[in-house]
């Protein structure tokens, strides 16, 4: 059994909590919040031990072997670092952190000190983005031409007004760091490295620092390019999360409110029968198992046959230096290239 500890109590915390509980051989044993009333319910459903000091958890209770961190994202980095120097793994919501600083301080520690580090985009465990995958890996869609990333979700002011660090730049960011990243962490995921990306972003609708609308453009390293477009002001409700690769020989889009359904399907070396058992195949079953608990069950896994997790630190980095990119564009107007960073990577 890998026991688990969740620090920080928020909204995010209970998709965390139900993952443990589902995942095979995994166990929740103790939450910190600097709150004890945000604690009440998990000590009361899951019979676990509360922290209000992550110094006090991380030395008091030796049976803790993974820690996931559901912070504002903000804090990421020194709960991370605090935690590999304790010897624990990490499963760190995302993004990764809010600078590349900090994403490779957390990268370094882990490594260091010998533990996994996770960044939980579920997105990729999706039933249709896996059928995606497979047919991209396989060659089916050829040399690819393009990709389209697209969010167009609704954020009231409401949302924003929950907690005071909700759209601020140094906890949170806008709906690029925050909504868009699971879409763009897949767009990269497909489509390979960057190598430029040129964008635009306002803050038009809520009362908020960063950004509530962006749209941009970008060059991958193997010449394709691709479209991006995000916003948190979509009137009057969430309308859609889409991916779109167009290739040689096939195009692909994987659409709906959560990008969880095959739109299009056309593939020059596959007929229609073929085609079709796909797109029913994923309608059967949009949305699979749980994202967390995928992130969760290969985080235990990992640590029992001591391999690399499916989403690595760097594969959290790589999505967040596509948003950093596309925030430096904003700013300067200007394009913005993808040159090596100073850092573990190099």
């Amino acid at each position: 059994m890998v026991n688990f500890a969740i620090v920080g109590c928020g909204h995010i915390a209970k998709k965390h909590a139900e993952a443990i509980e589902k995942a095979e051989n995994a166990k929740l044993v103790a939450v910190c919040d600097k709150i004890p009333e945000s604690m009440q319910y998990y000590k009361e459903k899951y019979d676990v031990q509360t922290f209000t000091e992550l110094d006090d958890m991380l030395h008091e209770d030796n049976n803790i072997d993974v820690i996931n961190i559901c912070t504002p994202s903000g804090f990421h980095a020194n709960i991370a670092i605090q935690a590999a120097n304790a010897k624990k793994h990490i499963v760190v919501e995302k993004p990764i952190s809010l600078t590349l600083e900090d994403a490779d301080a957390i990268i370094s520690s882990c490594r260091e000190n010998g533990v996994k580090l996770t960044v939980v985009h579920p997105n990729r465990f999706r039933p249709a983005i896996k059928e995606l995958r497979e047919l991209m890996d396989s060659g089916k869609l050829g040399k690819l031409s393009h990709a389209d990333a697209t969010v167009r979700w609704n954020r009231n002011q409401a949302y924003y007004d929950q907690a005071p660090w909700r759209g601020t730049k140094n906890l949170d960011g806008g709906v690029l760091m925050n909504q868009a990243i699971h879409n763009l962490d897949l767009l990269v995921w497909l489509m390979g490295d960057l190598d430029e990306v040129y964008s635009m972003s306002a803050t038009r609708l809520r009362n908020i620092e960063a950004e509530d609308v962006s749209v941009g453009v970008a060059k991958f390293k193997n010449g394709a390019l691709g479209i991006i477009e995000a916003a948190t002001t979509i009137y009057p409700k969430n309308l859609e999360e889409s991916i779109s690769i167009f290739g040689e020989t096939g195009s692909v889009k994987i659409g709906g409110v959560t990008a969880s359904f095959v739109e299009h399907l056309d593939i020059e070396s596959m007929d229609k029968e073929e085609i079709d058992q796909i797109i029913e195949r994923v309608k059967a079953d949009p949305l699979g198992k749980p994202g967390h608990q995928c992130i969760i069950e290969d985080i235990v896994e990992a640590i029992k046959t001591n391999r690399d997790p499916i989403v690595s630190g760097e594969d959290g980095k790589k999505a967040l230096e596509l948003v950093i990119k596309l925030y430096d564009s904003a700013d300067t107007n200007k394009p913005v290239s993808f040159e090596k960073n100073v850092g573990v990577n190099s």
